[in-house]
């Protein structure tokens, strides 16, 4: 078979293998932005990718993930596949990978890197693909070609269950600190408060503020026991000392703060602090 031959065969596979599935949704990292651009280039020539993501670093891949989760809570708007430089600034590569692999919903992972000694930490993530640059076209697009196969046998986040948001599966949260990214367990977190695009996550020994909306906090957190009791506040029920009503406004003291509750959530949080009363009443003593 001639190479002219075979490339039209690929073509045509390709093209029906494209009318039959979804286009792939990319989120692709890279810290370089010439890098950064190659890759959105190559991606934008593969007819079974849709919709790409780009990202200049972890912190930014991460909100993009949580944005794409609430843009379609059926499953839709869910990330398909990372392309995802190792050496970053920050948060690397594989850690993102690592954190990732916690999420209920987990997208695929490829990596992208132009060093060869990290593809054994990588497969240990489980990673579908390990690309070295310089890039090349065929082999990229095999990778691609990997990654439609196994999102059409269910094996991405379209296939998880609708309820179960990215994120809800990890107990930690990367935060930046002097330029040394470090890992802060839910579990401390008192409460987390909304500054734009951003929250400030308030712990015992201190706070740390994170490129992530508190809307997709909120859904991220609520099978870690968390709460929105305001639009600019997001609590940790457990850590709820007091609920005090004073001339018809609703507050709580969570630690040192006293925080507002809108009447809009009074009802819902009055509702989980008295089932979270019956069942330690319930428990045996």
């Amino acid at each position: 078979m001639s190479s002219t031959e075979r490339a039209r065969r690929t073509d045509t596979t390709t093209a029906r293998l494209t009318a039959n599935a979804a286009p792939l949704r990319v989120l692709a990292v890279d810290d370089e932005e010439p890098a950064l651009e190659e890759l959105l280039y190559l991606l934008g020539e593969d007819p079974r990718v849709g919709d790409v993501l780009p990202a200049l670093d972890a912190t930014e891949a991460l909100r993009l993930l949580g944005r794409a989760v609430e843009t379609g809570s059926d499953g839709t708007g869910a990330i398909d596949v990372v392309f995802l430089d190792i050496h970053m600034p920050g948060l690397s590569g594989l850690e993102l990978a690592r954190l990732l692999g916690g999420f209920a919903a987990p997208p695929l992972i490829v990596f992208v890197t132009a060093h060869e000694d990290f593809a054994l930490r990588a497969f240990d993530l489980k990673a579908v693909d390990y690309l070295l640059k310089p890039l090349r076209a065929e082999r990229f697009a095999e990778a691609v070609r990997r990654v439609a196969e196994l999102t059409r046998a269910g094996q991405g986040p379209r296939a998880a269950a609708p309820t179960a948001p990215p994120g809800a599966g990890s107990d930690q949260v990367p935060v930046e600190l002097g330029g040394v990214t470090r890992f802060v367990p839910v579990a401390d977190i008192v409460h987390a408060e909304a500054q734009g695009d951003y929250a400030r996550l308030h712990t015992p020994y201190g706070s740390h503020l994170v490129r992530i909306p508190l809307a997709t906090l909120e859904e991220q957190w609520r099978p870690h026991g968390f709460v929105r009791i305001h639009r600019s506040h997001l609590v940790a029920l457990a850590r709820i000392e007091e609920l005090r009503l004073d001339g018809g406004n609703l507050t709580v003291r969570v630690g040192d703060r006293v925080l507002a509750v809108s009447r809009r959530n009074a009802r819902e949080l009055r509702d989980l602090l008295a089932r979270r009363a019956t069942r330690a009443a319930d428990r045996p003593r």
